[in-house]
């Protein structure tokens, strides 16, 4: 019987029918298989690796969720209700596998009428089974329904109400008169418009169903940096001291000053354009400073006042075009000395063009040791000159 079983499920759920030709809604509530009687002898894991495609490990972990089954009527149910919906067997395995309890929802409860109340704000049958392939266990939740239209119109569009979900699912779980929507109306009233709260949004999706206190000590803090609400900054600034406790902010603060020689007025102006650099590690912070400062020779007021190199990658991108430069010029294949800001921020193809692919006579072996320098493969003390 479970051998049975599971060949019609897998056939229903791997049949090509089943992923393009979507029943109507009420085909979805009446999808349902026969009641099969308890059996003490029904095997959780084996049904978990037979008919939901999991892996064994897999399957021992999800069991224990599970465990209350004494027949598969329920999760076949279940089973057969998402591929009337459209999702295919690799969509329910990993399904099953991020949300084992899923297949312990009520079809004709909770499934079906989240269908029904999604599809009546507008989201297609194949959106609704994007929803539910992500397996986060708030699709079981019938709130959901009322909560989407909301976040819909927040972040503009489905896809990038995918890549909410994606991230932070528990936002829709949240009430949104008593905290989303107060979080939203106070961002605007720091002066982020609907575009630049969407994309907060998407970045630092807790900064919505964080408490009250919480957000305005980020703004607070935020504006102590010297970061005024309303500029165009101010955004990336609470993205950043949402990571950091504000005791943490100070002392980094403090350290950034001591290690690029900083004036507060300086570090005011990095923090400015660079704020994300609040969240960077002192050992990155320690090695960047020794570059610039000890081995290139940069003045700390030209660091401060270009604070983009220092968000860039020392080993992939600063030391190896640096040791490319410093290899032109000795060697007399410069005509001027270069700006390292404009330098560094230049993408790879552009450097290229500009100062290796000129020198391929001159200097053939630079192309070469310039992508092993990137890549750590090659000292960058030295480039070979030919």
């Amino acid at each position: 019987m479970l051998r049975m079983r599971s060949c019609i499920l897998t056939h229903l759920l791997s049949s090509p029918s089943a992923a393009y030709s979507i029943p109507p809604l009420h085909c979805l509530f009446s999808t349902t298989v026969s009641p099969i009687p308890a059996n003490p002898t029904f095997a959780v894991q084996d049904y978990l690796v037979t008919t939901c495609g999991l892996t064994r490990s897999q399957a021992l972990k999800a069991s224990t969720k599970l465990s209350h089954f004494k027949s598969p009527s329920r999760p076949d149910a279940v089973l057969a209700f998402l591929a009337g919906l459209g999702l295919s067997g690799a969509d329910v395995t990993s399904l099953v596998a991020k949300d084992p309890q899923f297949l312990c929802a009520s079809v004709e409860k909770t499934l079906a009428p989240v269908v029904v109340g999604l599809t009546g704000h507008g989201l297609s049958h194949t959106e609704i089974a994007r929803l539910f392939s992500l397996g986060r266990g708030i699709f079981r939740c019938r709130s959901i329904v009322s909560n989407l239209p909301y976040y819909l119109s927040l972040v503009g569009s489905y896809e990038n109400l995918l890549r909410l979900l994606k991230q932070s699912s528990t936002v829709l779980g949240y009430s949104l008169e008593k905290v989303v929507k107060p979080n939203v109306a106070f961002l605007k009233e720091c002066g982020l418009g609907s575009c630049e709260i969407s994309k907060m949004c998407l970045s630092t999706p807790w900064i919505l169903i964080i408490k009250s206190e919480r957000l305005r000590a980020m703004v607070a803090c935020a504006e102590g940096l010297g970061v005024p609400r309303g500029s165009g900054m101010f955004r990336h600034v609470l993205h950043a001291v949402s990571f950091i406790h504000e005791e943490k902010i100070a002392a980094k603060v403090e350290y950034l000053k001591k290690t690029f020689r900083w004036s507060d007025a300086e570090v005011g102006i990095v923090l400015c354009k660079a704020p994300m650099l609040l969240t960077r590690c002192k050992d990155r912070l320690q090695r960047l400073s020794e570059f610039l400062i000890s081995k290139v020779g940069l003045e700390p007021a030209y660091i401060a006042h270009r604070p983009v190199m220092l968000t860039l990658s020392l080993d992939g991108r600063l030391r190896p075009r640096y040791y490319v430069l410093k290899f032109l010029k000795e060697n007399g294949l410069l005509k001027s000395d270069p700006s390292y800001d404009t330098t560094f921020k230049l993408t790879e193809k552009v450097f290229l063009e500009r100062y290796i692919c000129p020198h391929k006579e001159a200097a053939p072996h630079l192309a070469e040791d310039y992508a092993a320098a990137c890549k750590g493969g090659v000292s960058t003390s030295r480039f070979i000159f030919a």
